[in-house]
């Protein structure tokens, strides 16, 4: 019997997007004043989940992301991922999620898009929206 490849969600086209991604993300206020940069590594998996391990937070303060994605037109794909957050006594104190658009350019190895960072408490209360923008390129060996 044959392996066949598992799509990724949203059909074949999926596929440009799937891999490994240096990212490098530019929060803000969403007026435009920016808040910091930090590197994040983003991975897409076949079948429409993503995992993400981020430089902006020491990893005793918040887990890795994880979540969904799915192509929407030509380059273009949409993702969302959650992760959880925890203070200096590691006492869960609420998630972020994050959700964006990325669009790969036609090499395929460079990416760039918008995202939105939504801040909760442990309670599901809204605390905050932050805006991002993220830039990477394919990593590779």
């Amino acid at each position: 019997m044959a392996a066949t490849a598992i799509e990724p969600r949203g059909g074949s086209q999926g596929g440009k997007l799937e891999g490994t991604w240096n990212m490098q993300i530019t929060l803000n206020d969403c007026s435009g004043h920016v808040i910091r940069s930090f590197p994040t590594l983003l991975v897409f998996m076949a079948g429409g989940t993503l995992t993400e391990a981020s430089g902006g937070t020491a990893p005793a303060l918040a887990t890795g992301g994880k979540g969904v994605w799915s192509h929407t037109t030509d380059s273009t794909y949409a993702f969302r991922f959650k992760d959880f957050n925890f203070n200096s006594s590691y006492v869960l104190t609420g998630w972020s999620i994050i959700s964006g658009e990325t669009t790969v350019d036609a090499t395929g190895n460079a990416t760039a898009g918008p995202a939105t960072v939504q801040v909760y408490d442990p309670n599901g209360n809204l605390l905050a929206t932050l805006c991002a923008e993220a830039v990477g390129t394919r990593f590779e060996l």
